[in-house]
């Protein structure tokens, strides 16, 4: 960020920004006096969010309803990053996941993971680093998944998804680095947001010392982008996990892989 530039006349757009760890961003932002542009699918929600922050930390904020799995939704946040007052911080955080195993999947839903987990991430991380790097400052952070450094759910393409997050922001971190610009890939375990309801995934047999809360994470997100990190994994027992799915024997990991979802109903959104 620029060093002489105040807070307060700096702007972070946070997709996904109504719930769980992007509404966490947005809280945590505000409170320290970013501006904000907030994007999500319910404007509704999106306009009662926006209005809180303001009146609660009088923050300017501007919100736009796009659904970015589609061309149009990406397209719509793409010019926000490429004009207006220049974004800062991007924090890629919509995705989703689905509770249909893959051999019973459907090409439209599998398409629709993709497009929004992987292609609205590519999409918009260029877009904004074609103008942070010209103004050699910024930063994007990435939320992937501690899933995505391996294939623990069988049946599930959302590690797979994340993989690619992951493995993406490590890659355009070094080639941004040079021009003083941040990537960073947010890795937390299982954290308590609306993420699993929506995708009709039963987690209650999910033991309660497993669970991150959204602002703890958010938190530990932006001491590691400080420290320059191009993956930031919170909680030591995530950090733990993901030393032993690197390292761990594949055999090993495939005895003790299971898909912990179960269907609680068929509405995603």
């Amino acid at each position: 960020m620029p060093p002489d530039q105040p807070t307060s006349e700096r702007w972070a757009l946070i997709t996904g920004a109504t719930a769980g760890i992007g509404a966490a961003f947005a809280t945590r932002l505000a409170a320290d006096g970013w501006r904000l542009v907030l994007v999500a699918r319910d404007v509704d929600r999106l306009a009662t969010h926006a209005a809180e922050l303001t009146g609660r930390h009088g923050v300017e904020t501007e919100i736009i309803a796009a659904d970015l799995s589609t061309d149009g939704g990406c397209a719509a946040v793409e010019r926000r990053l490429t004009e207006g007052p220049p974004v800062e911080l991007l924090v890629n955080n919509a995705g989703i996941s689905l509770n249909t195993p893959f051999l019973r999947s459907s090409p439209q839903d599998e398409a629709r993971l993709l497009r929004l987990n992987v292609h609205a991430v590519l999409r918009l991380t260029l877009a904004a680093l074609r103008t942070m790097t010209e103004r050699r400052s910024g930063a994007v952070i990435n939320v992937s998944s501690v899933a995505g450094f391996g294939a623990v759910m069988p049946g599930s393409t959302y590690s797979a998804s994340k993989a690619w997050v992951t493995n993406f922001s490590e890659s355009v971190g070094q080639s941004a680095r040079p021009f003083g610009v941040r990537v960073m890939a947010l890795c937390p375990g299982y954290t308590r947001t609306e993420f699993h309801q929506r995708a009709g995934i039963d987690m209650s047999k999910t033991p309660e010392w497993m669970w991150l809360n959204a602002p703890a994470v958010v938190d530990e997100a932006l001491r590691d982008l400080g420290k320059g990190k191009l993956v930031s994994v919170p909680s030591w027992k995530y950090k733990l996990a993901v030393a032993g799915l690197r390292h761990a024997p594949r055999r090993l990991l495939e005895a003790v892989s299971r898909d912990t979802r179960g269907r609680i109903g068929r509405d995603r959104d």
